[in-house]
């Protein structure tokens, strides 16, 4: 009997467009984002990838990089969640067959799965998930993602919404020790509906105020959401 072919469930592809955190920040890309998440964090922006909303699309990777190739020219592909480590050979023969055509790849994980194929992504965002989003971090994991990958390959980046969250983060600071630690102002009303910038830039605002104030944050930049300041809560941008 012929193998059936592997297939990712994926619930947008879009682009060309920008990343809007992290060390990435307006970096020029591709997003593929997948279905599935083992966190739901309280803050979610992107339930409809784990809550049974909106049903993805069973695709082969050469599909999906058959539907990128019409969206336009990239040489930068993310990979967006839900969590899209929790696919194993299936997202791992789309990573082989991107990276055959020189192009870059990005990830945006919680951390809380291994795959192999990590070890091929030039960009792995780790965003360990802060006591505001009610999950629990399994740090013998974490442990052991960082432990498997090249320093330079791997950032960290922390959302945060209350001072709970920045004591979070000075222990991730502090565990991990990255060259930098990126922490982004978020956005507790990811399902509004009308303009939320105002609402953004104080929270923005009042972070960038309370980290400058600390004598005990080195090593740390505070950016925005962009794309939450440029869309708003628009999807696939």
């Amino acid at each position: 009997m012929p193998k059936r072919p592997l297939t990712i469930p994926v619930l947008e592809l879009f682009g060309p467009t920008f990343q809007g955190e992290g060390r990435a920040i307006g970096q020029k890309t591709m997003f593929v984002r997948t279905a599935g998440c083992d966190y739901h964090c309280a803050w979610c922006d992107s339930a409809f990838t784990w809550d049974g909303s909106e049903k993805p699309k069973r695709m082969t990777a050469d599909e999906i990089i058959a539907e990128l190739d019409k969206l336009g020219a990239y040489d930068y592909v993310t990979l967006s969640g839900g969590n899209p480590c929790l696919l194993g050979a299936n997202m791992g023969e789309l990573v082989a067959k991107l990276k055959a055509r020189g192009v870059t790849l990005g990830i945006e994980t919680q951390g809380s799965r291994w795959q192999t194929w990590l070890k091929d992504i030039d960009q792995v965002t780790l965003s360990p998930k802060p006591p505001s989003s009610q999950m629990s971090v399994n740090f013998e994991t974490l442990d052991f993602i960082v432990s498997q990958l090249d320093k330079d390959q791997v950032t960290f980046k922390i959302p945060v919404f209350n001072d709970e969250d920045l004591t979070f983060a000075k222990m991730i600071q502090k565990r991990y020790q990255p060259d930098v630690l990126y922490l982004s102002a978020g956005n507790p009303e990811p399902h509004a509906s009308g303009n939320i910038v105002e609402a953004q830039l104080n929270r923005l605002r009042q972070l960038w105020e309370t980290v400058a104030a600390d004598s005990e944050w080195k090593s740390v930049r505070v950016l925005p959401q962009l794309h939450t300041l440029l869309y708003d809560n628009k999807r696939g941008v």
